[in-house]
Order: structure tokens, then C-alpha cells, then sequence
């Protein structure tokens, strides 16, 4: 679907996130012609910066993360003359009026706000673009996470973001959404015969969700201390992945369709009780320990860290749905930082053969799983047990791999990439509404409530390792391991 002319203007513009992701996914866009000929990227920032000056900020900071294979100085050169710059304080109505000049006049161009800023800043920006008038019928305007910081501020984002744009204007980015595993996991479900009829309790023993990272916090303590892996990570990220797996199919891939059906699991969850939480959830705080052979600190000895800090680091826990589709099935979750591998994927694990007609026991057959890969390479592998060439008919596990670089020839779009242009395309299909957002915050809060009640310290684990001893004592209490805890040894 082509895109009709826009201009898109970037709060926080010079910051990290527009530098390192929004533009490098705009010069993409352009590269590929998907933008119109007159659009254009007005970058919003306090900074008293001409646009010529502001193009070299960029020609530092946002080229270094353009594909070199799709550099070219011309078309470098065609999309800086895109680019405008308007300095500003978003907090100040009163000196908004080198944005307004910079906005053309048009009532039918179509206006794209994306506040990358804290989110303390939403509802004022918003408020201010109204104020001028500047937020039209034909307006959009996109939230970055963190949306809240518990329910009632994420109630309170809603309500006022509600008062200047309606809710089919809202845009709350998840860029999970953008990868294009996320979307082949609605294919291969919704796409195929094969899989749907065994989508269910009767056949899978269970699901786990990973996102995992070998980083360390780096230069984001300020943000993540007050945040942690639960509301970084958690409430937003791998909930949305939980909802793409368990939803019943939507009656069409229309945006309320899909987003009714995500609804729906995150009312479905069993919630917490004092009692289950304390089974059922875990958290940790990694200590000094070395990663790919590279000694590291301890969270506490980052950078700017507060030396007694309680903020997790690493969460797991376990999951029900009370459906008909998904009763007694567990859905483990985790993430976390500075551990052993660096990974996003999605395990489905069908039970076990009820009988083995071979001369191996049960217990030495792999149950099939399926595997989605989000990162580092996206992709999907279904895990059976074969026979290996030879007399013998002991089986073996083996892998079916569906690589899409491999399959698809087509260059892949960044996540960015995806969601920018549904955003600039009106397509709300792969972004939060605000019942969604609401539905799972409530599910979470009993766990922000009960860790700061209790004294108790996050679990110290030790940096390159898959987390503290009670994630696996988790989901090993029902008989079950971590993937990469199950595999076989090389």
C-alpha cells in the first residue's frame, strides 16, 4: 500500500533511540522508495542547533548504524534534505513555534508525533500540540515504553494522551510486534492446517518464553534502575509474545480483531495470590562473573549504580491461562541480563509418546518442540526423533530448520522499519490498545506490590550463567527443564 505524503516529527529527535533506530529505519524506507517524494522528518529537540548542524550530529550518531550495504553519499544526501530540525522545550508551549512553522498547512497530510521521551512527558506534549491545534483528525501520535510505571500511571497515560487523540490515533509501540517471527507465528498458526488442531492443551506439555541478553545494563542505569526486568521487559515484551501464542483465531487479521483476541488471554491469567507469587516467581541481581571469557561486574558496581540497589535484573516465572484451550498447560517466562547466551525465542513443547514400540525406553525420546526464533537469527525449528542411517533402529533427535534469510531472498526489514510504516499506513494491527496495556499492568501489579512490601533481595547469580538456581528449581518442581538446559550434550 503506498504511502500518502506526511511529516513525521521526532520528540527526542536527538536522542539515543531516533539516533540508533528511527532514523536508520527512515533511511531504509527511503532507500527502498516506500516514502513519498515530499515527506519529510522534523526532529524535535532542546538543543539551539541549525538543521545543517543537526544533520552532522546525525551524520555521526545515526549513520554508524545504516546497513553499509545500502550506503550511498547520494542517497544519504536525498534523505538529509528530508530532515528538518525544530528547537524546542516540549514541556513549553510558549516557544513551540519553530515546530509550528516547520509543520506544513495541509489538512489532508497526514501528521505522525512519535514521543520517544520519558513518559512522564506524554501527556505535556500532548497537551501543548493540542493547544496549538497542531493534533489533527489526520494525526497520529506514538508512545514508546515504558507506559507507566504500575496501573494507575498507565491509567492516567491513557486517559490524558484520550483527551487530544482518539484511540484509533494511538500507536503504543512494542517492537517485538515488528519482528517478522512474530508475524509468521500468526501465519504458521493461522496459515496452516497442521498446527492449529494440536494448539492446545491435550497435546502440549508446555511453553517457554525467553528473551535474554549477555549485555549488562551499559549506559542506561538511570532508566533501568527504576524500572527493572519486570516492567522493562516483562509487562510489555514477553507478554505481548505470550498473547500471540495462546490467543484463539481472530475472525480476521483486521486491528480489533487480533487486539480482542490478545485481550482476552490477558484477562484469561490466573492471577497471583501472596502464596503462588512466592511459588512462582522469581527474580535476580547478577554478580561479577565473566562472559564469552570477559571478566564483568556486579550490577551494583555499574556505573552510577546505588550500591544497596534491590532492582532485578533477571525475572522468571510461571504462567496459567484458565481457558478451555489452555487449562494445566504452564507458560514459563523469563528474562534477564548478563547471561550465558544472548537469544529471543519462543519453545512450544508437545508431550510425550504414550508407548515406544522401540527397544528404547520413553524417557530417552525428546518430546517434539517448536521452536521460534526471534534473535539472533529469526527463524522456526521443529524438533522430531528419526532413525540414522544404519541397522540399528534406536532413534535419534534431529531438527527441521525453516531459516528465513535462507528461504526469502527479499532484504528483511528491521522491526522499526515494519512498525514506522504501519504507523505512517494507518495499520494498527501490531500495536497495543489501551485496554490491552490497562489488562496487563493489572495482571502484574500483585508482583511490583509484593516486592516492595517484602525486604527480601533479589537472588544473586553469578554474570554468564542462565539465571539464579530457583529459576531452574521453577519449572524443574514440574518435572520439566529449560531448553537449553534439555539439550544433549555435543
Amino acid at each position: 500500500m503506498a504511502l500518502i505524503d506526511f511529516d513525521l516529527v521526532l520528540f527526542g529527535g536527538s536522542g539515543d533511540l531516533s539516533m540508533r533506530k528511527l532514523l536508520p529505519a527512515m533511511y531504509a524506507r527511503d532507500v527502498a522508495k516506500d516514502l513519498p517524494p515530499n515527506a519529510r522528518i522534523i526532529c524535535v529537540g532542546r538543543n539551539h542547533s541549525t538543521t545543517k548542524e543537526f544533520i552532522k550530529i546525525i551524520e555521526d550518531n545515526a549513520k554508524p548504524h545504516i546497513k553499509p550495504a545500502t550506503f550511498t553519499a547520494t542517497l544519504w544526501e536525498s534523505f538529509c534534505a528530508r530532515i528538518i530540525y525544530a528547537s524546542i522545550d516540549a514541556t513549553d508551549a510558549t516557544t513551540y513555534q519553530p515546530l509550528i512553522d516547520a509543520l506544513r498547512q495541509d489538512s489532508a497530510l497526514t501528521r505522525v508525533f512519535y514521543l520517544a521521551t520519558p513518559p512522564h512527558l506524554f501527556s505535556k506534549i500532548c497537551k501543548n500540540l493540542s493547544s496549538h491545534n497542531l493534533a489533527t483528525s489526520n494525526s497520529r501520535v506514538v508512545l514508546e515504553k515504558p507506559l507507566g510505571r504500575d496501573l494507575a500511571t498507565a491509567k492516567q497515560i491513557n486517559a490524558e494522551v484520550g483527551q487530544v487523540f482518539s484511540e484509533s490515533q494511538i500507536y503504543r509501540i512494542d517492537h517485538y510486534l515488528g519482528k517478522e517471527t512474530v508475524q509468521n507465528l500468526l501465519a504458521l498458526r493461522f496459515g496452516n492446517i497442521l498446527f492449529e488442531p494440536l494448539w492446545r492443551r491435550e497435546w502440549i506439555s508446555d511453553v517457554q518464553i525467553t528473551i535474554a541478553e549477555k549485555l549488562g545494563v551499559g549506559n542506561r542505569m538511570g532508566y533501568y534502575d527504576t524500572s527493572g526486568a519486570l516492567r522493562d521487559m516483562l509487562q510489555n515484551h514477553l507478554l505481548q509474545l505470550l498473547c500471540i501464542v495462546a490467543m484463539e483465531p481472530p475472525v480476521s487479521i483486521a486491528p480489533d480483531a487480533v487486539r480482542d483476541a490478545k485481550l482476552q488471554v490477558l484477562r484469561s491469567l490466573k492471577k497471583f495470590t501472596p502464596t503462588t507469587l512466592a511459588q512462582n516467581v522469581v527474580r535476580g541481581q547478577y554478580r561479577a562473573g565473566h562472559v564469552d571469557g570477559v571478566a564483568v561486574p556486579s550490577y551494583r558496581d555499574e556505573q552510577d549504580a546505588p550500591k544497596h540497589s534491590r532492582t532485578e535484573t533477571f525475572v522468571a516465572l510461571k504462567a496459567e491461562i484458565d481457558t478451555w484451550r489452555w487449562a494445566g498447560v504452564p507458560f514459563y517466562l523469563r528474562t534477564g541480563k548478563r547471561v550465558a547466551e544472548s537469544l529471543a525465542e519462543i519453545v512450544v513443547r508437545f508431550k510425550a509418546i504414550p508407548h515406544s514400540i522401540f527397544s528404547q525406553s520413553i524417557s530417552s525420546f525428546q518430546p517434539n518442540c517448536l521452536v521460534i526464533r526471534l534473535q539472533p537469527d529469526e527463524g522456526l525449528r521443529m524438533n522430531l526423533m528419526a532413525k540414522p542411517p544404519g541397522d540399528s533402529m534406536r532413534l535419534k533427535p534431529v531438527e527441521l530448520e525453516l531459516d528465513f534469510r535462507e528461504s526469502f531472498k527479499t532484504p528483511r526489514m528491521d522491526a522499526y522499519e515494519r512498525l514506522l510504516l504501519d504507523v505512517l499506513r494507518g495499520q494498527l494491527t501490531l500495536f497495543m490498545r489501551g485496554d490491552e496495556l490497562e489488562a496487563a499492568w493489572e495482571w502484574i501489579e500483585p508482583v511490583l506490590t509484593n516486592w516492595e512490601q517484602e525486604e527480601n533481595e533479589p537472588i544473586p547469580y553469578t554474570s554468564g550463567s542462565w539465571g539464579p538456581a530457583a529459576a531452574s528449581a521453577l519449572i524443574g518442581r514440574d518435572g520439566l527443564q529449560w531448553r537449553e538446559e534439555a539439550l544433549p550434550e555435543d
